[in-house]
Order: structure tokens, then sequence, then C-alpha cells
């Protein structure tokens, strides 16, 4: 086991990994930006580096820096978190170069199966469905008669996307010109790569995913279905498991397939199976985020199992200690994100509390919101034996949250919970369309 983490990131996801450190008994180092000098991250670990200006490009995407911290620091390992360096091969690759372990999939599986044209070809040989579509699409020219071939409706998508960018629906061939043009410059300035590819426009669809652990050592299981249907522009706001629309035959199911495809395509690590669930109750593949995902606080609170500390005994080459048939989806649980609607100042804080309630953020009192970052300021998760206990729990965990001093969104998640169609859970994507 490692004795000192790198935490290469900033925000909850930061204090999280921290938090899980030091129950561990693992030293933390913390990197932060001229912006984030106060930030709660950098006073919970056990170091802290200042390591560039306010500028993501500058500090939180600056390997070369961080990486000469984490030898100057004496870690052995760098948690990459979400977003930022957490699926750049170059980075990961960057770290074994010097002798540092990245806590994630190894370099070449991160960049073979982060390109979603190339991973939907690996998955076509499992068993699992996956949406019709291409590989990458070299111009305008070729998408049309790709999408010609497919049929109109369609989507057009980055393939290093992820968080919802790069992301286009095309419904007539005269629409696509103008929304290649977008897609691939939104790519190039995301994820510095403007490949783009085609799929089939499923319609109407949930968007159901399984979040899964493997191992070096041939273990894999799958920790439930998460339900993340509730997006607005692409950006998930609400998300709950196990799903409403899933019923426990076809979880069963699609458990058992997807823990056989992640062990076909040797990944090692924690992951996510992304799928759309169509009226019919088809789950049709569309990819695979190799890293931790945002959400994954939500099944931690249904499963009680703790993703973060084991995604660090796994990149420490220690075995999954558990089998699929321990893992028990028992009661219901759903996260709301909390996201600040413009930058302020905190002026105070209460948290609600209670059993099964709980609070991811990094906000204290006096915490500044800036410009730089993602707007994400917490995530707030409740657990109950059933769901209707646990949308109640969650209207009461909404009314008590308290976050003076920055706007927010709090207003919004109450009034979506409190919505007909969210609480009878037949709600599927277009559902923010309708608001």
């Amino acid at each position: 086991m490692f004795s000192k983490i790198l935490i290469a990131n900033r925000g909850e996801i930061a204090v999280r990994i921290i938090r899980a450190c030091k129950e561990m008994g693992v030293a933390t180092v913390a990197v932060y930006s001229e912006a984030d000098k106060n930030a709660l991250h950098v006073a919970l670990a056990d170091q802290s580096y200042c390591i560039g200006s306010s500028e993501a490009s500058d500090s939180y995407l600056n390997e070369n820096q961080i990486i000469s911290t984490a030898i100057l620091a004496g870690a052995q390992a760098i948690h990459p978190g979400y977003g930022f360096l957490s699926e750049n091969a170059h980075f990961a690759r960057l770290c074994r170069k010097n002798g540092l372990v990245f806590i994630g999939p190894d370099p070449d599986s991160m960049e073979r199966l982060s390109d979603k044209a190339v991973l939907k070809e690996l998955i076509r040989g499992t068993g699992l469905s996956v949406i019709p579509g291409t590989s990458a699409v070299a111009s305008v020219e070729d998408a049309k008669k790709e999408a010609a071939k497919i049929g109109y409706p369609v989507m057009l998508k980055a393939c290093a996307g992820g968080g919802g960018r790069g992301i286009r629906l095309i419904r007539a061939e005269e629409d696509l010109e103008d929304a290649y043009l977008q897609a691939t410059t939104e790519a190039i300035s995301a994820f510095g790569d403007g490949s783009v590819y085609l799929e089939k426009y499923i319609f109407p669809a949930r968007h159901v995913e399984l979040q899964i652990l493997a191992d070096e050592h041939g273990n894999a299981v799958c920790l439930g279905d998460r339900d993340c249907s509730l997006q607005r522009r692409n950006q998930k706001l609400i998300e709950e498991t196990p799903s409403p629309a899933v019923s426990k035959e076809q979880r069963a199911n699609i458990i058992e397939l997807a823990v056989d495809a992640v062990k076909k395509i040797g990944y090692v690590g924690a992951g996510t199976l992304e799928f759309l669930l169509d009226k019919e109750g088809n789950f049709w593949f569309m990819e695979m985020n190799v890293r931790l995902q945002v959400e994954h606080s939500v099944t931690e609170m249904l499963t009680g199992f703790d993703l973060v500390k084991w995604q660090i005994r796994i990149a420490a080459g220690i075995p999954l200690g558990f089998t699929q048939d321990e893992i028990k989806i028992r009661g219901s649980a759903i996260e709301c994100r909390i996201n600040a609607k413009a930058c302020g100042k905190l002026k105070m804080l209460h948290v609600p509390g209670g059993p099964s309630v709980r609070f991811d953020t990094c906000l204290i009192e006096g915490t500044t919101v800036s410009p730089y970052y993602d707007s994400l300021l917490g995530k707030l998760i409740v657990y109950a034996k059933t769901r209707e206990e646990t949308l109640r729990k969650m209207r009461a965990s909404l009314c008590e949250l308290v976050i003076d001093g920055i706007p927010t969104n709090i207003e919004e998640q109450l009034s979506l919970i409190g919505d007909d169609r969210f609480i009878s859970g037949d709600y599927d994507l277009t559902f923010m369309g309708n608001r």
C-alpha cells in the first residue's frame, strides 16, 4: 500500500479523496492554484503546494509541475479525481516514467478505451448491444454519407468526449455541416482532439449507467445501476440508484453482461459503462468512462462500498476482497448536484444532518466561487429503504441546506424532485426539455 498520495485535483473531489486516504492511514499532498490558496482541500492535506496561476492550464493541467511536486513531496502515487487529467493517457505515462503510480487504468488501456469509436468496436464482441454508428468521420462529406446510411436523426459526438461536450443532435442533412464544425471546434477546445463519430439517435430513452470495479487479478464486479436521465444540455442534475425503470430481472441480466464485457476487454480500475435504455427495455451501450464519476457517491450510499478506497487498493495491486454475490441492491439513494449560478463569497453554510444524509462539498465559510472552474459546489445524497421515503428525505434535506452568499440551484432541485413525473419514476432524457 502507498504511504503518500498526491491529489491532482481541487474542489469536492479533492476533499473526498483526502478523507478516504486519512481513513486508510495514507498521507496526502494537495496541489492548488493561486485562486484556491484558501480552499478546504489545501487545509486538509498533510502537505500543500501552489503549482501555478488561477488558470487551469497553468495549474491543474500542468503535467510537469504536478509530477515535479509529487517527486519533491515523496509521493508514490497520484490520484487524478475526475476531470482535468483523469483520462489523460500522456499524463499516466508521464507518471509511470517518473516512478509514480497513476491511480486509474494503465495508459494503453486508457487510450484504447477513451476513444469512443474504438471502444464500440471492442464492445460489439462482448455480448452487449451497441448503438448503431460509425468510427471517426474525417470530413463533413464522410459524415453526410454515413448519416444517410444510419438514417436521421443522428447524434454527432466527440471521440475523446465527456461531460456533455462535443455533442450535437442532427435531425436533417442540412443541419449537419454547421453541427460538424461546432462539435469539432468544441472537441478541440475541450479535449485537444477534434475527431467525431456518428451514432443513431435513440428516442425516447433513459440514461442508465453501471458502476464497475476490476482488479489486475481478473476479478470484476458491478455495484449496480444509476439513472442519470435528468440532464440539461447533457449535464447531469440528479442521479438515483437503482433506476426505477429497471426490473430486478433486467438488472441481473445487464450486470452479468457488463461484468463479462469488462473482463473480456481487460479493464482494470473503477469504470462506468453508460447505456441508453429504450422504451422496449433494451440496453444500448454508449460509452465507458475510465475514471471515477462525479456521481459515484450515490452508489456508495446504496451499497456501502467506498469506491475511492477501492480505486487506491486496486492501483496498489490488492485484489478485490468481495464477490458479486456480496453486493446487495436494497433501498433507494438519490443525489442532487448543488451548483453555483454565479460567482460569490460564502457567508454562511448549514449542512443538513440525520441518518443516511451526506453532503460532499469543498465549501467552508469564506469560500469564494471563481470563474475559473466548474460550478459544482457539492452533492447532496440521501438513502432510505424505499424510493418514496428517499424522496421525502431529499426534500427535507434540500430545505435545510443553507448556502448564503452564493446563488445556487437549490430551489430548482426542490422543484425537480417535486415534479409528478419524477415522483412517479416515469421520466426520460426529455424531462428538462419540457420545463
